[in-house]
């Protein structure tokens, strides 16, 4: 996953600030996307499990008129009731294999969601430094286009790292605030 996730840095950074913010854009929707199919998986297998409770209280309740049946001897009863209770015991076993089944793909779900969630937000926190480096760049070369020199002097050059570096923590410290708003608004 490490290597992936690098060349998809090495992407962005060759792509411009515009196409690395629409990456990231199309990023976040599946994110969205994914939480959102979670959701929905969880809420069948929520129906699923129900209705397993449902056959298996069915299935239960066949076996018990069965055993009524053949204490007083009514065999017609009995019958029945057998009919009933392996039609239930049928649809519980396939419902326990559909229900083994969701449950599995719920849990690969929200691992895979959990690495896309991780790898986003690690991408976005990258994004702004980044960006703050690519137009510091991209504006020394419209000044020496225009006749203009990049400063000489380890101590401009040092000014300017300093800036860059104090406007991508700012630009981090903002998105943290952000998301702890978000995350404490859905809490």
């Amino acid at each position: 996953m490490g290597r992936f996730r690098d060349a998809i840095n090495a992407a962005l950074d060759a792509a411009g600030a515009a196409d690395s913010r629409d990456v990231l854009a199309q990023m976040r929707q599946a994110v969205i996307e994914a939480r959102a199919s979670i959701e929905a998986m969880r809420q069948d297998l929520a129906e699923t499990e129900a209705k397993l409770r449902a056959q298996r209280k069915a299935l239960a309740d066949a076996e018990r008129r069965g055993r009524l049946a053949q204490g007083i001897q009514d065999e017609d009863t009995v019958e029945v009731a057998e009919r009933f209770a392996d039609k239930h015991r049928e649809r519980v076993e396939v419902l326990e294999q559909k229900f083994e089944a969701q449950r599995d793909e719920l849990e690969l779900a929200e691992r895979e969601y959990g690495g896309m969630k991780a790898q986003f937000l690690e991408m976005e926190r990258s994004r702004p430094a980044t960006e703050a480096a690519s137009s510091v760049e991209s504006a020394w070369r419209d000044l020496e286009a225009a006749g203009g020199t990049r400063p000489e002097t380890d101590v401009k050059d040092e000014l300017l790292k300093r800036q860059l570096d104090r406007s991508a923590r700012e630009a981090r410290a903002d998105e943290q605030l952000e998301a702890l708003k978000r995350k404490m608004g859905k809490g």
